[in-house]
């Protein structure tokens, strides 16, 4: 155990916790909690921060709040980002053997768990204030400090909030986690709202619909011209048009069909004779965490970024980090120079040609980083050839055809090193193409919300007994 963990222990019997169900949850009470914890997530996007000031201009977070779940000015502000950067905190530590914790011994494990929510805690509360002195929310001194505090602790008891809920999934209660829940539900609400958003808008153009369908057929009735009425529809800028709806679709189901690919390796047991199964190992293997790892990387630069030029935009340093320029209509800012600008998706595929050099620095960033994340993934989260060969030999497993633990091991090695590698690649290339596109709610929020929707469709049918279809959803409601 590490040290660290036996200094802090005494700390973590204050931590608030959910205790684990002593009976197995039925399948169909399962999806109750699970959508009751959705509501209350839903509820909480609503209802706003009491005490702000500033309530508009463009947002510094923007490019974090699809991959965080987060909502603007609302408590659920800070969304799930406390509980991924303790989870990644805590998983590097572990990684790195800074932190030794044996998965074998239940007590070490529980321990490990409480230090990485009451790391989450800090970072809540440390996310909160820095949101405040920041001046997100308007000048301390406009603010004072009893306004201050107090935006502060409905910031820290939301998080706290979304920390229990998360756990309550993850316990057994509800199904899958709350991070997957949250970053699907945000993702799939947003393009609803970008597909039939009754909000209006005056672009110069006279009043326009910001959802793409509704102003679709509004511009079909209300223009004279039908073919300029077809053309806005489709290509219209700085608002969702039909190309972008049209773009999302077609990346949805490119990656559903990805998400079939896979290679199941035969198993034996050796303590039943006769008794045999299989090991999946997905193209997706390492599901949908190196597009967040990534993610997380890329916008907290541009979160820091956008900040100091705010606040620095004179210093040449800063200026060479990036140069922000804000989007009318759109309530967010756009990087047009800098190192952030290199690392942002070109806007259009006239852009591409235009700028090749940014198009190059583009591609080679998230593709690189794509497989260098989905490789490190593997070995950080207990996947690689050798965490599942130990796996097989605890369960008294072996494939199929007598191998030995050394030649299992590198038989694994062969084909998770392969998935892990392609895996990360396919997912770099599908954020990219779904950029380009200009798909509604980014090439990285699609691809998290598809492959989380295949595993709450997988989980589903595990827990029932291989139910599938709309049909066999439908029972479990009677």
């Amino acid at each position: 155990m590490g040290k660290l963990l036996d200094i802090i222990s005494p700390l973590l019997q204050f931590i608030p916790e959910v205790k684990k169900p002593i009976n197995k949850i039925p399948l169909k009470e399962k999806i109750w909690w699970t959508l009751g914890t959705l509501f209350v997530y839903l509820i909480a996007c609503q209802i706003p921060i009491f005490g702000i000031i500033v309530n508009s201009g463009s947002d510094p977070l923007y490019h974090l709040r699809a991959v965080m779940a987060s909502n603007r000015f609302t408590l659920m502000e800070l969304g799930i980002s406390p509980i991924v950067t303790s989870s990644l905190v805590m998983q590097l530590l572990a990684g790195a053997k800074i932190l030794n914790i044996d998965q074998n011994n239940r007590q070490e494990k529980a321990k490990f768990e409480s230090a990485q929510k009451l790391l989450g805690l800090i970072v809540t509360f440390g996310q909160a204030t820095l949101y405040v002195f920041s001046g997100m929310y308007g000048s301390l001194s406009d603010l004072g400090i009893f306004r201050s505090v107090f935006i502060v602790l409905q910031l820290s008891l939301s998080g706290i909030i979304v920390l229990l809920l998360d756990e309550l999934l993850q316990k057994g209660y509800g199904l899958g986690s709350g991070i997957s829940l949250f970053i699907t539900t945000n993702t799939c609400e947003n393009i609803v709202w970008k597909a039939f958003s009754p909000t209006t808008t005056n672009t110069g153009r006279g009043t326009e619909f910001e959802g793409a369908i509704i102003a679709f057929f509004h511009f079909l009735i209300t223009r004279k011209d039908k073919t300029r009425a077809l053309k806005e529809a489709f290509y219209r800028r700085n608002l969702p048009n039909i190309t972008n709806l049209l773009a999302t679709v077609i990346i949805f189901l490119t990656v559903i069909y990805f998400q079939s690919f896979r290679v199941e390796l035969p198993l034996r047991s050796q303590r039943v004779k006769g008794n045999a199964g299989t090991y999946p190992i997905k193209l997706f293997y390492t599901s949908n965490m190196p597009i967040i790892l990534q993610s997380a990387l890329v916008t907290n630069f541009f979160f820091f970024s956008q900040m100091l030029y705010k606040k620095f935009g004179g210093n040449i340093l800063i200026r060479l980090l990036g140069k922000w320029e804000d989007v009318a209509n759109q309530g967010r800012a756009i990087p047009v120079s800098g190192l952030a600008y290199f690392i942002s998706p070109p806007r259009s595929f006239l852009e591409i040609f235009t700028n090749p050099f940014h198009a190059v620095i583009y591609l080679t960033f998230i593709l690189g980083t794509s497989i260098i994340f989905s490789k490190s993934w593997v070995d950080i989260s207990g996947s690689s050839a050798k965490d599942v060969a130990k796996q097989l030999r605890d369960q008294k497993m072996s494939l199929r055809g007598g191998y030995r633990d050394q030649t299992v091991k590198r038989k694994l090695a062969k084909y998770i090193s392969t998935a892990a590698k392609f895996g990360g690649l396919c997912i770099g290339i599908l954020s990219i193409v779904s950029d380009f596109m200009g798909a509604i709610g980014s090439g990285t929020g699609i691809l998290l919300a598809v492959t989380m929707i295949h595993q709450y469709f997988e989980t589903i049918q595990k827990e029932s007994g291989g139910i599938a279809g709309l049909g066999g959803l439908g029972n479990l409601f009677k």
